[in-house]
């Protein structure tokens, strides 16, 4: 279903530069010139034009089974919320820490995650939210999953990663997800998303703390 609809939300976009490179002919043909004439009177002919196809849309960059983890910091590409437009999601970096400014985590650990969305469709497109059946967990090795936000995790604020809402065409944003997690479930894991298809999108995540934005995370979360 998903392979559908993102294969649809590509088709919406290249119809719009389409119908835009029609408009663009009509005013060519309207300026006053007429087609070439051979010496007989007839219209020269001229070789026909091949017709525009529409690109299609991959689904993810990670070339294993359903359901596989993708590596950390892999892209992939996802149905945005209410089934509208493209979103790319990039995890970046994971921080693990044992207190957020003046919040102390419920379990033990938070495990802050920051993730680069993109919006690739002609509409603006956002996550699937917790009340529709879409959003985020951690899955710990033994299994066990947490929803992020869970315990403690949902005080705590990021304000240069703290964006909501659909992000606008071509644009991208990047947002944080944080995990009230035991020392156990803090030692590596499985990040999953769930969209408004209820398809979801796995990645690995280091142990420890990895990524670009490390120092940028520890220095937000700072008293």
């Amino acid at each position: 279903m998903r392979k559908n609809l993102l294969a649809a939300a590509a088709v919406v976009t290249a119809v719009g530069c389409l119908a835009l490179t029609a408009c663009n002919d009509d005013d060519a043909k309207s300026g006053g010139t007429r087609p070439s004439q051979s010496a007989t009177g007839k219209p020269a002919t001229s070789p026909a034009t091949p017709q525009s196809t529409v690109p299609s849309v991959p689904t993810a960059s990670g070339g294993g089974p359903k359901g596989a983890a993708l590596a950390f910091g892999e892209s992939s590409r996802t149905v945005g919320a209410g089934t509208v437009g493209i979103l790319e999601i990039t995890p970046a970096t994971v921080v693990y820490v044992r207190a957020a400014g003046r919040v102390t985590p419920q379990h033990g650990t938070f495990a802050v995650v920051t993730l680069l969305e993109k919006s690739l469709s002609a509409n603006p497109a956002d996550e699937e939210s917790p009340a529709k059946g879409g959003g985020w967990r951690w899955v710990a090795a033994d299994g066990q999953s947490v929803p992020a936000g869970n315990g403690n995790a949902a005080k705590v604020v990021l304000e240069k990663y703290r964006h909501s809402g659909g992000i606008a065409p071509g644009a991208s944003q990047v947002r944080a997800k944080i995990f009230d997690l035991t020392p156990a479930q803090a030692r590596g894991g499985t990040i999953v998303y769930t969209d408004g298809t209820k398809s979801d999108d796995r990645w690995k995540v280091p142990a420890v703390d990895t990524g670009p934005q490390v120092a940028e995370v520890k220095q937000q979360l700072k008293p």
